[in-house]
């Protein structure tokens, strides 16, 4: 059977990657990698299509050819598809030196009884240190990339068989200077470099002039495995963390090098540093860590040939190259770091930790590296001296960012994504410093201070002490009870008290707990807030309950105005009059399995007793936000509603974060059934101030069966555009001088800006029509627009859209609000990624 084309391969490739072992276990899968290696000699099929199938091998060798003897055919035959590649330039012969290397490294056919590496191994090197290249091996502007390949074969292969290089390390450093790729050749001399150190030392032989050019070269003759074989363990290239003592610097320490020698190795780490500016961030990163490694515990070795790139590297905003300046740390520390060094760079990490410009996950980052600050750890002796200062106390640091942390989650109307930094950063500090408790106990204070700052928050908190140890959260709950009661019951923030209150609730604690419990009754006029109160009342009860409590569910169960707020206080009562306390919390806790009833009369009296009980339950609708409609006075949120089994009596209540907006009327429908297209719901909105926001909502519900549920649905996002309201017609004829005239009012006490604003393929005048037709006063299509956007509760917004460009428009704008302009930026940078 001939090749096939290259349609069939696409397929037969498609139906591999989708379950390589299901089409490996096929009829097929066997004959795989005898065909892709057959037609990759063919002359039909393109340069391009036999790419794809060296990447194939690339990911899939151990698939392709699963034992030694398969392995050991299948490197044979890509060698010599690549000594009969014709000298014109090819793009096969890297891909195959690639595929070459990767089927003898995984499939365990690497060493000196394998023909296949007895002929890679010459080739690999010779192109490496480029003097093959050019005398019949490829044309010369292939050159560079060959030896580029060829460097990162041989760092896969001494990764493999650590030792591999070790004859060869004189050859590699004197091509260092010359012409080629100056990366590949420092990481591979650095690594194979690294490996002979280790193996030496672990066999008690010196390098035995290794470094030295003159005894390094191939000569033509059989490759040396001697170092193979004694360096048998794997030794990792790269790691996370510096090898144990025992494990590194010990071995390294018997290593005894002649004084010729330590000169040929300085000389040799002097001249890979000395090149490592040209490095990318990552490569610069791997050498130093390498060449740290390979001296680390080695006689006569001081750490001072690192001393320049320190200097160097100490302000680098480049994440890597900071962690490999820790590892050096780590490895040498006071040999290498001095005082002011140390405190340079817990203060660089301090600040870059709180830098507003930067991803949450490169704060965290920053923190973790604080934490795990070399010589440190734990936070240093107990015995610290106090002349060190507060700049040398790694606690000062940590205090002084958590502390910055706090301020800026304090923030009244700050992002969700401050708060969700401070917790995730006190989170990390709680879990390296569990034993700590002089990071503990301002950690603590801070937290409490946080809320008592803001009690938003209190979700967050929540949450915080379910993921926390018991070092942390038993006394964070003491200390959040205390300020939640500590409040006067009638605070704007009840809701957030009333939450944070049946988290840390309990028994021994209950007197100052009912007695803000009772203040805050009177204030519970809506029926969110009875139900916050009731589960405090339940968080108690779990806890043992008492005469307090009792009095407490007596007078809820006849002033609260909610019938179903009534029944569960009158419900809460009879249970702790009646029942003890192992019973009590066996009543309040969940259900694992349905009882057998005893008789009919007992499963209808629990049924009575279901029906008088408003049910939690998943919801069974799905809400979301349809297409604007800006008219009238307010904005309006037009709602979209699905339901996925019959509901009744449904009414939809929305509360508002951060107070932005006035308070929101419930919405009711009176039924929904799967199937039915329902009509859309219009929910006014009331804002205090022209912000987005995120509404809550909770659904209380009627089921088919009678039963009444409530149950809490995603929350809806109101954008910023979903505010926009448009003002009222002008004139015909007067629309010029109306806008100039608001254009002009905008001043002095409003600010002006000017905004760039992407187009998508369909240009000026689609983007308009598409997003902002309803606002327009003054058009002259397509080239200038006149935009006035009324901003609720009695804001506005002017644009002027003019001269359009190929890849978008410049905007210049007024508002009386400076507070919208953020607002306004981001809105109009984004709508070209909405066509």
């Amino acid at each position: 059977m001939g090749p096939l084309s290259r349609e069939a391969w696409a397929q037969r490739l498609g139906a591999f990657r989708a379950s390589p072992s299901a089409f490996m276990a096929g009829a097929d899968g066997e004959d795989l990698g005898r065909d892709l290696l057959s037609d990759l000699r063919s002359e039909k099929l393109s340069e391009q299509t036999k790419v794809s199938l060296l990447a194939l091998s690339l990911e899939y060798p151990a698939q392709l050819w699963p034992d030694v003897p398969a392995a050991e055919a299948a490197a044979t035959s890509l060698l010599d598809i690549l000594v009969l590649l014709p000298p014109r330039p090819s793009a096969l012969r890297r891909p195959l030196l690639l595929a070459a290397t990767t089927v003898l490294a995984s499939g365990g056919v690497l060493g000196p009884t394998s023909g296949a590496s007895c002929r890679l191994l010459p080739l690999l090197l010779g192109l490496a240190t480029g003097r093959d290249v050019g005398r019949g091996f490829g044309p010369i502007s292939e050159q560079r990339p060959l030896q580029a390949t060829a460097c990162e074969c041989l760092r896969e292969l001494e990764s493999c068989k650590p030792g591999l290089l070790g004859g060869f390390l004189g050859l590699l450093r004197s091509q260092l200077g010359q012409e080629g790729p100056i990366q590949p050749l420092s990481l591979l001399l650095a690594l194979a470099l690294r490996n002979t150190l280790v193996v030496q030392s672990r066999s008690g032989a010196g390098l035995q002039g290794l470094l030295m050019a003159g005894v390094s070269s191939t000569g033509g003759g059989t490759w040396d495995w001697t170092l193979v074989k004694e360096g048998h363990a794997h030794l990792q290239p790269q790691a996370p963390c510096w090898p144990a003592t025992e494990e590194g610097a010990c071995g390294l320490a018997m290593l005894e090098p002649s004084p010729e020698e330590v000169r040929e190795l300085r000389a040799s780490v002097a001249q890979l540093l000395d090149t490592s500016y040209l490095l990318t961030p990552v490569a610069q990163a791997q050498l130093l860590w390498l060449l740290g490694w390979a001296l680390r515990g080695l006689r006569g070795q001081p750490p001072a040939l690192f001393k320049p790139q320190l200097v160097r590297l100490l302000g680098t905003a480049q994440l890597t190259l900071l962690h490999a300046v820790l590892a050096l740390k780590a490895a040498f520390g006071e040999a290498l770091f001095t005082s002011q060094d140390e405190a340079l760079l817990l203060r660089r990490l301090t600040l870059a930790a709180q830098h507003p410009a930067l991803p949450l996950p490169t704060h965290l980052f920053y923190l973790h590296c604080l934490l795990s600050f070399p010589e440190n750890w734990p936070l240093g002796p107990e015995d610290e001296e106090e002349e060190k200062g507060p700049f040398q106390n790694l606690q000062w640091y940590l205090e002084e960012l958590l502390d910055g942390l706090r301020q800026r989650a304090a923030l009244d109307g700050g992002p969700r994504a401050l708060a969700t930094l401070c917790f995730q950063a006190s989170y990390l500090v709680a879990s390296c410093l569990a034993r700590q408790p002089m990071v503990l106990t301002p950690l603590i204070q801070g937290l409490a201070q946080l809320y008592q700052a803001r009690p938003v928050l209190a979700p967050h908190f929540v949450d915080f002490l379910d993921r926390v140890g018991p070092e942390l959260e038993e006394p964070l709950r003491m200390v959040l009870r205390q300020e939640v009661v500590s409040r006067p019951g009638r605070d704007e923030a009840l809701r957030w008290h009333l939450q944070m209150l049946a988290k840390v609730a309990e028994g021994d604690a209950q007197s100052a707990t009912l007695s803000f419990l009772q203040a805050a009754a009177a204030h519970c006029a809506n029926w969110g807030l009875q139900e916050a109160l009731l589960k405090v009342c339940r968080a108690l009860l779990r806890e043992g309950g008492g005469a307090g409590l009792a009095d407490l569910l007596q007078a809820l169960a006849r002033q609260l105005e909610d019938p179903d707020g009534r029944d569960h206080a009158r419900l809460y009562y009879i249970l702790l009059a009646h029942l003890a306390g192992p019973k009590l919390g066996v009543a309040l806790g969940p259900s694992l399995a349905a009882p057998a009833l005893a008789s009919s009369l007992m499963a209808e009296n629990q049924g009575f007793a279901a029906g008088l009980i408003v049910q939690e339950a998943l919801a069974p609708i799905q809400l979301s936000v349809g297409p604007q409609r800006a008219s009238g006075p307010l904005p309006v949120l037009q709602l979209q509603v699905e339901a996925r089994e019959p509901v009744y009596s449904l009414e939809l209540r929305f509360l508002v974060e951060r107070q932005l907006y006035a308070p929101l009327e419930p919405v009711h429908v009176p039924c929904l059934c799967p199937g039915r297209p329902a009509h859309p719901l219009f929910l006014p909105l009331r804002p205090r101030q022209p912000a987005p926001a995120r509404l809550e909502v909770q659904a209380l519900y009627t089921t088919p069966s009678g039963l009444t549920c409530h149950a809490h649905l995603p929350p809806l996002p109101v954008n910023f555009a979903d505010l926009f309201l448009p003002f009222p017609q002008p004139p015909e004829g007067a629309q010029p001088g109306f806008f100039e005239g608001l254009w002009d009012s905008c001043l002095p006490k409003g600010a002006e800006s000017r905004v760039w604003c992407p187009l998508g393929p369909q240009g000026l005048e689609t983007l308009v029509s598409r997003h902002l037709e309803p606002f327009v006063v003054v058009a002259q299509p397509p080239t200038s627009y006149h935009i006035a956007i009324r901003l609720p509760p009695n804001s506005m917004l002017l644009l002027r859209l003019e001269a359009p460009q190929v890849d978008g428009v410049p905007v210049a704008l007024r508002t009386d609000d400076w507070e919208v302009l953020p607002l306004v930026g981001d809105y109009l940078r984004g709508l070209a990624a909405t066509e």
